[in-house]
């Protein structure tokens, strides 16, 4: 399995990614190592995940959530 995410950084901002172990993925990003762009807006909270069987369709979703805007990503993360 594969997941897609988001994370609200300390400074506001959203951050969209995708792994195969999301536990993982949430401790390296608030250790300063998964990405460069959260190690400087530590700490991240997990906000919204969905879970795909593979890496491809993982990377398409990732795309697709990157597209949308900040608003749709917030009204995503409500659901």
């Amino acid at each position: 399995m594969c997941y897609v995410y988001i994370v609200a950084c300390a400074d506001g901002s959203l951050y969209t990614g995708w792994t195969k172990d999301l536990q993982k993925r949430i401790c390296a990003h608030n250790a300063g190592s998964a990405s460069r762009y959260t190690r400087s807006r530590l700490p991240v909270a997990l906000k919204y995940f969905e879970e795909l069987p593979t890496k491809s369709q993982a990377l398409k979703r990732e795309s697709a959530l990157k597209k949308l805007s900040r608003k749709e990503k917030l009204e995503l993360c409500e659901m």
